[in-house]
């Protein structure tokens, strides 16, 4: 059934009157007439009484009307439901994080504020390294991201600095480095170091110009472990595994078991926050997810942009 044919319905039982109902309507009374005797017959029921001075429902008209106003309701909110969705203020997106990436206040400031700002879209949230975030927004299994320094670029798949952090070396707390008064941490400390870090195996990742720095100052540390997880990294600190650098934001792990230090100028090592996504899916919710996040960056870490 049409639903135009529920609107003339409607818009005959509340004017009371065809020819009125038809000004309403934009319409002939003729064609309208016919409409409803129509409608009349596929039902196989009198839905109005006729009558000089224009129509009365019939008790089955009553209760057609009462179905034929949920069912244009309902209509009109599932049109209004996907208007919300064309203009990005309503879906599903499924947005992962790694865990240094999580550390930054940032993060969690984003999702909050999406959530706040847009509640019809739902957030899946879930959490993994770097490679496998990135694969996944590749596969289409993600629609996006927060990461470090991304491990790869695959094609299709943006890769948007949001900001930059300083780095600070975690060594266990009876480490000698730990314990000297000199706090700065320079390149020629880690040689000889157990160095534990969070890459995939052979990928540049976070590390990259750290080693090649130390390469280039003739500094050998030993890379004992290669882990996909940053909390890995600082649970292996904390026991004492070996030492390793990390985001300023993640000092707050494991406060009784490793200190944080400086690192000296030569040696510092840039750990930015990434937020990764598709650009050819980058419409509706997305999109609007993508351009929230930009703007919180626009002004400011810890800073709400204007509603």
């Amino acid at each position: 059934m049409e639903t135009r044919l529920l609107r003339y319905f409607v818009a005959v039982a509340d004017a009371g009157h065809m020819t009125r109902a038809a000004a309403q309507l934009g319409i002939q009374q003729p064609p309208l007439s016919q409409q409803i005797r129509a409608l009349e017959a596929r039902l196989g029921i009198t839905l109005f009484h006729r009558h000089p001075k224009g129509v009365s429902l019939t008790d089955g008209g009553r209760m057609f009307l009462a179905e034929a106003r949920r069912i244009l309701q309902d209509i009109a909110a599932m049109e209004e439901r996907m208007q919300r969705v064309a203009r990005g203020e309503r879906g599903r997106l499924h947005i992962a994080f790694t865990s240094s990436a999580a550390a930054h206040a940032f993060t969690p400031q984003a999702l909050r504020e999406c959530r706040h700002r847009f509640p019809e879209i739902e957030l899946v949230l879930s959490e993994n390294n770097a490679a496998e975030i990135t694969e996944a927004i590749a596969d289409g299994r993600l629609h996006g991201g927060f990461l470090r320094v991304p491990v790869s670029h695959p094609a299709g798949v943006k890769l948007h600095t949001l900001l930059h952090e300083a780095t600070v070396v975690a060594v266990p707390l009876d480490h000698p480095l730990a314990r000297r008064r000199t706090r700065r941490v320079a390149l020629q400390d880690l040689d000889g170091e157990n160095l534990i870090l969070v890459r995939r195996p052979g990928a540049p990742g976070l590390y990259a110009n750290l080693l090649m720095r130390c390469a280039q100052a003739g500094v050998q540390p030993k890379v004992v472990a290669e882990v996909p997880r940053m909390m890995t990294n600082l649970n292996l600190v904390a026991a004492g595994a070996g030492i390793s650098v990390v985001p300023a934001s993640m000092q707050g792990a494991h406060p009784h078991a490793i200190r944080y230090l400086p690192l000296s100028p030569e040696a510092r090592v840039d750990a930015p926050l990434t937020l990764a996504y598709r650009e050819a899916d980058c419409v509706g919710a997305l999109a609007t997810f993508v351009a929230l996040v930009v703007d919180i960056v626009a002004h400011g870490p810890g800073k709400m942009p204007p509603s």
